[in-house]
Order: structure tokens, then sequence, then C-alpha cells
């Protein structure tokens, strides 16, 4: 009997993905497949607009048993999976794969515990940030982490990315505020990890899995930890007739040994930009400005309001003026949270970098940023998670002019390798997924990311979990080293492009 020629890889990867979907429209409910290529659409990327690919079919699950049908089918015929949160990530996580299962956990979306004995939280990953400190309201607690999009984003995706907020100076990261998490494995294995204890036995595995961007288990439930809400809060805003003096204010603040709650930096772009959205009352002369939050008990803040005051006039403040109220106090988070529909108002579209800095280079960064930009021929709005170094420089591009995209990506990219070169990293919160590929390969040396992807391997050896995300292969590091040498930028002709 003559062989049968091998089947093209595109036409095998079909071929699996239909099998799964036979499979997935036996087992699963109605409701709980998405097939239909209109319908598919809605899930074509997530918060980085600029790559879109239509998966090749979406499972919604709601139970243990529906998700561990859907592992098990996708592991059997070898079809890839990406996990789903909200869709806010910037970074590219969920970016679906054509012949590939997109799993939305946006159905396991139960609160199912406020235990304010022990000030923790039990919710599903389709929890929403902020409705978690709503639940826990009543009992006078709230979950710490803020991302600005904190009023759509699910606890999954922030665990997934390990999202920050304009108040992880003082009370940290996803990282610092989960403390116990159970997740699946692609071979049906549910894995408990951390608890509402201090300690647990076994390897401390928790910090590892937070940032892991989907790659080593489907997380279905997280422990988090909640704190008491302050006795007063308190907000400045300091204006700036220099942005670098700003950056250097906030170094000046931290070394002087206080920690404020929040600690945010907006150039005046930015400044103009939230000012005509939310109408926050910032100073729009300013070349930047920054705003302090205080919290703690009612003497503490009265203290550290006066000393916080006199240190910024020190550090070259023009004007420091104090929120009158809870109202005010709201309204100028509101302008800073705002800020990046704010850039979407004066710009058809903008590019959302992420990377992080030592807090004594922030004025020496901001002012190359600003090189760079007229060198790029783009406009920069900047807004800095300051207190921690974390910077949101937001690139301003027409997708319609041709060659504007890719000039903002080479320019995304340069801020990269200049937080690498000061001593940072290339991201801070919005993890890495397929837009900062060309990133890692600048951080990390070629036995570093091996180890990375031996430690994935363990978890996924199929590789079937978000693949093609936060890892770069050593293949493409190496080229990316080849091109980088004569002055280029390797492309993403894998990823589609809007």
């Amino acid at each position: 009997m003559s062989a049968h020629p091998a089947t093209p890889p595109t036409e095998a990867a079909a071929q699996a993905l239909a099998a799964v979907i036979e499979g997935l429209t036996t087992e699963l409910p109605s409701d709980a497949l998405v097939v239909e290529a209109a319908e598919r659409r809605a899930y074509e990327c997530d918060g980085l607009s600029a790559y879109r690919q239509i998966p090749g079919a979406v499972a919604l699950p709601r139970t243990h048993e529906e998700l561990l049908t859907c592992l098990r089918l996708c592991r059997e015929h070898g079809v890839p999976i990406v996990p789903r949160g909200a869709g806010t990530g910037l970074s590219g996580g969920a970016l679906p794969s054509e012949t590939g299962l997109l799993l939305s956990l946006a159905r396991f979306n139960r609160i199912l515990e406020i235990d304010a004995d022990n000030r923790c939280a039990v919710v599903q990953p389709g929890v929403r940030n902020l409705a978690i400190s709503e639940a826990a309201a009543p009992q006078g607690l709230y979950y710490a982490p803020d991302p600005s999009s904190q009023i759509a984003c699910s606890i999954g995706g922030n665990v997934a990315e390990n999202a920050g907020g304009v108040h992880c100076l003082k009370y940290g990261l996803t990282v610092h505020n989960v403390i116990g998490l159970e997740l699946v494995t692609l071979d049906g294995e549910i894995i408990r990890l951390g608890g509402k204890t201090l300690d647990s036995a076994g390897l401390d595995l928790l910090a590892f899995m937070v940032g892991s961007e989907g790659m080593l288990g489907i997380v279905t439930e997280v422990t988090v930890r909640l704190l008491p809400r302050p006795e007063r809060t308190q907000v400045l805003l300091a204006s700036f007739d220099q942005a670098e003096a700003a950056g250097r204010a906030v170094a000046g603040i931290i070394a002087a040994g206080l920690i404020p709650a929040g600690l945010e930096m907006m150039d005046n772009a930015a400044i103009r930009a939230a000012e005509d959205f939310v109408h926050a009352g910032y100073p729009v002369e300013a070349a930047a400005i920054l705003l302090c939050e205080l919290d703690g008990t009612n003497a503490e803040v009265s203290e550290d309001v006066m000393v916080v005051r006199q240190k910024l006039l020190d550090l070259g403040a023009t004007e420091v003026h104090t929120a009158r109220d809870d109202a005010e106090r709201a309204l100028f988070w509101a302008g800073r949270k705002a800020a990046f529909p704010a850039a979407g108002r004066i710009s058809p579209d903008y590019y959302c970098m992420d990377g992080t800095i030592p807090r004594h280079q922030i004025g020496t960064v901001l002012e190359r940023i600003n090189t760079l930009s007229r060198e790029a021929g783009l406009g920069v709005c900047n807004v800095f998670h300051a207190g921690d170094g974390n910077l949101h420089p937001l690139i301003l591009y027409d997708a319609n002019q041709p060659g504007q995209l890719e000039t903002a990506e080479a320019f995304g990219q340069q801020i990269l390798e200049l937080c690498v070169e000061v001593g940072g990293t290339v991201t801070g919160e919005h993890g890495v997924g397929v837009e900062k590929l060309d990133g890692m390969c600048v951080q990390f040396a070629a036995p570093e990311l091996e180890q990375f992807h031996h430690l994935r391997r363990a978890f996924d050896p199929l590789g079937l979990l978000n693949p093609g995300k936060a890892i770069p292969t050593l293949a493409r590091c190496a080229e990316f080293g080849r091109q980088h040498v004569h002055g280029g930028q390797l492309s993403h002709p894998e990823l589609p492009r809007l």
C-alpha cells in the first residue's frame, strides 16, 4: 500500500480544530461555544488593537467540568488554547490563534466569599477588579491594586499580567496581594497554591504563577488580601515648570523616607488631554504635575501633608494644591485614570508602552523620550506610576497613514531598550504578550530565556497554552540581534495587523 503524502501543517491544524469543535458541540451547552465568524470577531484582539486575529472558535465555560472538557479535547487533538479575561490587556496577551480555541473565563464571575475575619476574599477569575472592593465595602475593607481599567478588568487577567495601579507604590502589585490560587493544568490536574494562612505546605509557586500570562495553567479561583479603609486620605497636586524637576521630586520624596499611597506624574501633553476630557482642574500650563496621595490615621496624614508640601516646594514645585474634600480628590484621580481614553480623543490611535526604571532616572528618561519623539515625528503623552518608576508613554499615531504603526513600534522598542539601559525592565504591569518579545531579547540572554522555556515545559510540555507569548524563541532573539546591529527592528510578520 502506498503512503499518502504528508498533510500540510495548516491543513492538519484546521482538521484538529474541526475535531475539537465537533467534540465541544456535543459536550458543551449550545451557548458555551461560539463558531460563527461574525460572533468570533468580537474576540479578535485585546486592548492592543494594532494586532487582530479572529479565533478559530470561542468557548465560554461556566463550570469546572466544562472547562476540563475544553482542555481535554484540545490536549487530545493538539489544538492551542488562548485564555482570555475581560480583554483589557495592553500587550496582546489574549491575541487569538486562527486554528486555536479562545477560552473565555468571563462566566467564572462569582464572588465566593468575603472573609472579614481573615481580611481576604475568594473570587473566580472573571470577577471585576472593582467589584471586589464594592463587595468588601460593608465590612470597611477594600482590595488595593487598582489598574486604570479596574471598572472593567478581571482579577484573572490581573493575575496573568501582574497588574498594578496608582496605589501600587505603598500597597504593591497583584503579586503582593494574591495569597491563594486554584488553577487547572493542561492535563486537567487541579493545583491549589497558598490560601488564607500566612504559609502553606509544599513549594512556594504562588509568585511564579502571578504574571505567567496563561502559559502554565488556567486560573479558576483567586484569594486576595483585603485591607481596612484608612481613616483619612489626602491628595496633593504639585505643578512644575520643568518635567525633569518633577522627576527629581519623585526621587526626593522617597529618599526622604516618605511612602505615599500613590505618586503619579503626567507631562503637559497628558495634562491637557486629561483636562479637556475630565475637567479635573489640572493646571494646563504646567510642564508636569505630580499627584501625591497620603493615607493613614488623621494625625499621620496631617503631619505628612505638611512635610510633603514643603518637600515638593523645596524640590522645584511652582505650586502645591491640596484637595479640598473627597470630591476634589476623586476628581484629581479621575483625570489621571482617564489619561488613556483622553489620549484617544486627540489621536486616531495610540501605542501604550510599559517599562520600569529606577526613580532617580525619571527626568533623564523623560528627556530622552521627548528626543526620540521628535526624531520619530510622533507625539507622545507621558503618564508615570512615578513612585515605583513604572512609565506609560502613549505614542500617538494614525494607523491609516502608511508606515506610522511601524514607526510607533520602533519608537516603543527604543523606549524599552532605554529602560533596560538605565537599569530597569521592559514591563512593569502590562505583561510581555506579543508586544515586548523583542524587548525580552534585549533584557535577557539566551541561557536565561532557555530556563524560562524549561519552566514552561514543566507545566505544559505540549506547548498548547497561549503559545507565542511572553517568552521569545532563541531563534527570534538571534534574528533580532542580527537586524538590530544594522539599525533595524524585527517585525511581527506572523501577527496580523489592523
